[in-house]
């Protein structure tokens, strides 16, 4: 079971990379040239969030079901913080993440309230902008999986 919620977790980060990218470059066009906020950028803020939820479950359920590097972690919590890779996986990488996903839902609900086109837009880039660069600093890019 694991390794089929690994490999779902790797594959849909593309899925959110490529949302997190069409949004911020859809609201950064919109924003630039001063163009209504329109049902496509609402929609890529839906699908963006949608995406970034569906992921943090499942990375949920892997964390705390059925990673052998966090329940090795777990196991001596202190000597775990002293490797860098494991500690990556069992703190960095998961808190990261979820800070990502709460920008990603800051910027759509503030881009929802807000009283202009322009702000929505300027919003949105904000917002999503930091939730990607902080999501693309803690992904493990081509990195092993450890074995436990």
């Amino acid at each position: 079971m694991e390794q089929g919620l690994l490999h779902a977790h790797s594959w849909l980060r593309w899925v959110l990379l490529l949302i997190a990218v069409l949004a911020i470059v859809s609201s950064l066009g919109g924003w630039l040239s001063k163009k209504p906020f329109n049902a496509t950028h609402k929609r890529l803020g839906l699908f963006l969030t949608i995406t970034a939820d569906v992921q943090l479950l499942i990375g949920l359920v892997l964390y705390f079901f059925t990673s052998a590097i966090i329940k090795a972690a777990f196991q001596d919590f202190g000597a775990a913080m002293k490797t860098p890779e494991i500690r990556f996986y069992a703190v960095e990488h998961i808190l990261v993440m979820i800070i990502g996903i709460v920008l990603f839902h800051i910027g759509k609900s503030k881009a929802k309230k807000a009283d202009s086109d322009i702000k929505k837009h300027k919003l949105s880039v904000m917002y999503y902008g930091i939730g990607l660069v902080l999501i693309l600093s803690r992904i493990p890019w081509g990195a092993e999986r450890l074995e436990f």
